[in-house]
């Protein structure tokens, strides 16, 4: 485990609506700390209205926002790396366990969100079919890539659940749970094995419920 000499405090939005519920990515920050058995505490900022102090924190006025001490942090894989360093939880030891953890981290980050965003927001924002079947068959061909990687093998670095497995699991979550690896079934099984893990359901039951208490305020 972890040690450090203060609470760690996430930043998330005040309140969503529904449909982005469990999604938000201080979920990322919020598992990595179950995992590594770190105590936290979540702070918020309005998610309109935003303020001046929020983008002193944050520059593109977004969460989550770490907060270790004197440190502050933004950026969801920047996070997580931030808690899986020196944690044997999250991070294999020596120079080339943090390496490939590293660079699966990005690659979640940069080769697969960022084919599997432009497919979310034709599908879920804009409503647009045509757009989102384009899109599904750029993301489709990186899933498809990450399939062959992930077949055989349970986790992404040396065999055992690490930082990347956090990072990349949450990427590919929203696609999963719209059907969108039935065609991929080492993926499906990678994603149910690193959801099935009561850090990620600790962590996702939290999330819910600060938004749950947040309608409850506004009511």
């Amino acid at each position: 485990m972890s040690k450090r000499s203060a609470m760690l405090s996430i930043t998330t939005y005040d309140w969503v609506p529904p449909f982005a519920r469990g999604y938000v990515r201080d979920l990322r920050a919020r598992w990595a700390c179950e995992e590594a058995g770190l105590d936290y505490r979540i702070d918020t900022v309005p998610v309109k209205n935003r303020t001046a102090a929020h983008l002193a924190r944050q520059p593109f006025h977004q969460v989550p926002i770490l907060q270790d001490g004197d440190l502050t942090i933004f950026e969801s894989g920047a996070i997580v790396l931030h808690l899986a360093e020196g944690c044997d939880a999250l991070m294999p030891p020596g120079r080339a366990g943090r390496t490939l953890v590293t660079q699966w981290v990005i690659a979640a980050l940069n080769s697969i969100e960022t084919w599997i965003l432009p497919w979310a927001v034709a599908r879920f924002f804009d409503k647009d079919e045509q757009a989102a079947a384009k899109a599904a068959r750029q993301m489709n061909e990186r899933l498809g890539q990450l399939d062959a990687v992930l077949a055989g093998r349970d986790w992404l670095v040396d065999g055992r659940f690490t930082a990347a497995d956090i990072m990349m699991a949450d990427v590919l979550r929203i696609v999963g749970d719209h059907d969108g690896l039935a065609d991929y079934p080492a993926l499906a099984a990678y994603v149910a094995r690193a959801t099935a893990r009561p850090a990620f359901r600790k962590a996702h039951a939290g999330q819910l419920a600060h938004f749950a208490a947040a309608d409850e305020r506004r009511a």
